[in-house]
């Protein structure tokens, strides 16, 4: 199972110290209580959901350090995407995946994965039995809906403005935080599915 789905900064950004990541949308998948620890049960809803933006931003902050070390060690340099070559963007994004040790930040362990286009990174933390492979393609199938459907490599786009759009977009492509394996049928009528919602 996911147990969230993360889009945050992976590049410097003006309003943020070195080294930080700021969470611009995230999705928590099943119940909350496998993500703390006995103690942290008897937390009210409010200390929980500080808890919960506290163990996020972990994840962000690991998966940007792990993102710019790769881009680090390829030697790539970030390169601005004109609106409409969001396709091309994803082709070049970097990707990994992090094995997220029991404590840090989560009760059990967890693996992410992250695709890191451009100044986003796009994560998914999954449960370490799940499928990878699988996990991977859903990723990127999210990462390309919300690329280009919402356009948030353009100037000015506001991912807070259009969580509607990615809940609606998760709703249908990891329904529960369950990965679906989808046979070419299902996935095409899926992705006109996806596509006639969000030209609405």
């Amino acid at each position: 199972m996911v147990r969230c789905f993360l889009i945050h900064t992976v590049c410097p950004v003006s309003a943020l110290g070195a080294g930080e990541s700021r969470v611009l949308y995230c999705r928590v998948f099943g119940p909350d209580e496998s993500l703390f620890t006995d103690q942290e049960r008897e937390f009210s809803p409010e200390e929980r959901r500080v808890l919960q933006r506290e163990q996020t931003a972990v994840v962000a902050r690991q998966v940007r350090s792990a993102a710019s070390l790769s881009r680090g060690a390829a030697g790539r340099l970030l390169m601005e995407a004109l609106p409409g070559e969001e396709a091309l963007a994803l082709q070049e994004a970097d990707s990994g995946v992090l094995r997220l040790r029991a404590g840090d930040p989560f009760p059990e362990e967890m693996s992410a994965l992250w695709l890191g286009v451009q100044s986003l990174g796009f994560t998914l933390v999954c449960e370490p039995h799940e499928n990878l492979l699988l996990a991977e393609g859903t990723l990127r199938t999210l990462t390309r809906h919300c690329l280009e459907h919402l356009h948030l490599l353009g100037p000015g786009s506001e991912v807070l403005l259009r969580s509607d759009r990615i809940d609606a977009l998760l709703s249908r492509l990891l329904p529960h935080g369950q990965l679906l394996f989808l046979n070419h049928r299902f996935a095409h009528s899926l992705e006109k599915e996806v596509a006639a919602y969000m030209t609405k």
